[in-house]
């Protein structure tokens, strides 16, 4: 399953936040986006997700374009992981990672249903903790959660608005460790993320984006070099490898940062 977006460009009125976007994420891959805040990723991750409609270019899945299919069939497509998830009654976990089921859903859920949301459950270890409220949950707890709920989906494509974000380390780690997992049983990830490191250690690509366009795309030990995290970022870094494992120390700002 691919994911193509070729020339996309995107206004909210008179203000660019998508300047002629090309990328693409092929099966099996997870891509990493990166960039400063406000460089438009979490933008271009609403225009895959047929969320919002570019001005100019294409965004096709498997060769369809997005905006010929109906919402359903989209959503049959796509699963898609957000930062967080508001809760406005009490819900249980269980119930929460069911909802990602919707697309499938008749009148009641299915034992096939039912099995998805289980499978996911235990791929993320999370059986424990079914019947917990959300609000209960640590923040960890709850990204797992979201995670599941996109995986019940059963989706060939995963799209991640920075899912390791106030994780500690651990977490992030077996939350990137589980997507690369998705990925390599053949489904296609695409990650907005701020840590170069995770990237490095786990993209098969990277795209980094600033000011709404795309600054340098490819494999990441060779995309993320001190001189373009310096024009992306304004920071100076130290890129090192040792033993074949690649990660960036950052040195400080620069004086017109």
């Amino acid at each position: 399953m691919v994911v193509k977006v070729k020339n996309v460009s995107f206004s909210y009125g008179k203000l660019k936040v998508l300047r002629d976007i090309t990328m693409n994420a092929k099966k099996g891959e997870m891509v990493c986006i990166l960039g400063p805040n406000g460089a438009g990723k979490s933008t271009l991750l609403k225009c895959i997700l047929g969320l919002l409609r570019p001005q100019k270019g294409r965004i096709t899945v498997d060769g369809n374009d997005i905006f010929n299919l109906n919402p359903i069939e989209l959503s049959k497509l796509i699963s898609y992981v957000p930062q967080t998830i508001e809760q406005t009654f009490p819900i249980t976990v269980f119930e929460t990672i069911l909802i990602g089921r919707l697309p499938h859903l008749s009148w009641a859920p299915k034992h096939s249903d039912i099995e998805a949301v289980r499978l996911s459950m235990r791929l993320l270890e999370i059986e424990n903790i079914a019947w917990k409220n959300l609000s209960e949950l640590s923040g960890g707890q709850r990204q797992k959660v979201l995670l599941a709920m996109a995986l019940a989906k059963e989706s060939p494509v995963l799209l991640l608005d920075e899912p390791t974000n106030n994780l500690d380390l651990n977490n992030q780690l077996e939350v990137m460790d589980t997507i690369k997992d998705i990925t390599r049983d053949g489904k296609t990830a695409i990650v907005t993320t701020h840590d170069l490191n995770l990237a490095l250690r786990y993209a098969d690509k990277v795209v980094v984006m600033n000011g709404g366009g795309v600054i340098a795309n490819g494999k990441p030990d060779e995309v993320l070099e001190e001189k373009t995290i310096e024009s992306v970022y304004g920071v100076r870094t130290l890129v090192k490898n040792e033993d074949g494992l690649k990660y960036v120390i950052p040195i400080g700002r620069c004086k017109n940062a």
